[in-house]
Parts: C-alpha cells; structure tokens; sequence
C-alpha cells in the first residue's frame, strides 16, 4: 500500500514503547485524580515533556434498554464545560472494585434503575493523549424501577428516549460525552440500528 507523500507506512513499524520517562512528579492530586509532570525522551530520541492526568477511579458508562428499544438518559450541568450535557448514566468506580459493581451502583444512584441481565460492551480509553482514565460500557436490561441516590455534586434530569433518537441526538452533537457516544452507537449496532 503506497502512503500519502510526506506520511510514512505505519503497517510495519514496531508496537514497541520507543518513550523514556527520566522523572515524574505529581504536581498536583486530589481524590479523584493525579496531575503527573514528565520528564521524558521522545520516540525520535530528542528531550521533551509530557503531562499526564491519572485518574483514581475507572469510567463507568451504562445504557439502560427496555424492550421497545428505550434508553435512559442523564442531563446535568458540567461543571468543566460550562454547558448542560445528555450523557448516559455514568460514574466512577474505584480501581480496585469490579466495574459492574460499580455499573449496578451508578445505575441506581443516577436513575433508579435496576437490571436483571448486564453485558460488558466495550473497555475503552477515554482521552488517551493526556489521561490513563480507563472506562468500561455495559448495557442493562430487564429494568425496575426504585428510589434514585444521587450524591452531592449530581443536580440530574433523567429522561426515556427510543435508540434511534439517541443515535440522532449524537449524530447531531447533542451527545457529545466520549463514554455516551461510544455506548450508544455500540448498542445501535449491536441492535440492528
């Protein structure tokens, strides 16, 4: 396969790690995340820095599905973003914690909902440049309904809408939360849709 002029092949290059890490220093922590400053040496061998968040929990992302093809959905203000998002229900699970544990919790806390059958759909990297954030996708299905538990920080709206309207609600970046898009186009398919 002939590459662009200017681009090299990729396809025979080596999958090994060709980065140095000379130090690391966490400039700045909380509970929920590490702020890593890197001294490093590039794949080309030259000196350079790198910083990395380090998140203490995994990502967590549930689509709830009914079974006319319903999906739940959490709307809430970002704080980072200063705008309101319509994501999936969603959390943090710690990193020692099975993360359908986590799943089953966050789906109650942020809906009420709970599920009789979960499948892991997806592991994911959520901003693989700058963060270690890991984050896993399940779907839940079989759905009762029961007393929300949102925590302190969730100011959170939860509304039905079907698959397909949640697949048009990113396609037109409605639904911009990397965890949601991913997990509803993933449901989409695996659903025929």
């Amino acid at each position: 396969m002939n590459s662009p002029k200017g681009i090299k092949n990729n396809i025979s290059m080596s999958h090994e790690n060709n980065w140095k890490t000379l130090s690391d220093e966490v400039v700045y922590e909380n509970p929920w995340l590490q702020l890593h400053h890197r001294d490093v040496i590039n794949p080309a061998g030259k000196p350079g820095i790198y910083g990395l968040v380090s998140f203490r929990n995994k990502a967590i992302g549930i689509i709830p599905l009914d079974k006319e093809n319903n999906i739940y959905l959490v709307g809430q203000f970002r704080y980072t973003l200063d705008e309101y998002s319509w994501e999936i229900p969603e959390g943090g699970g710690p990193l020692d914690e099975d993360p359908m544990d986590a799943a089953k919790r966050e789906l109650k806390e942020e809906t009420g909902l709970k599920a009789e059958k979960w499948i892991k759909i997806a592991r994911i990297h959520t901003s693989n440049s700058a963060t270690d954030e890991e984050g896993f996708l399940y779907t839940a299905e079989g759905l009762s309904q029961h007393e929300t538990e949102p925590e302190d920080t969730e100011d959170l709206i939860v509304k039905k809408v079907s698959l397909v309207e949640a697949v048009d609600m990113v396609m037109r970046s409605e639904i911009t939360d990397s965890l949601s898009v991913c997990g509803i186009l993933m449901v989409a398919r695996i659903k025929g849709i």
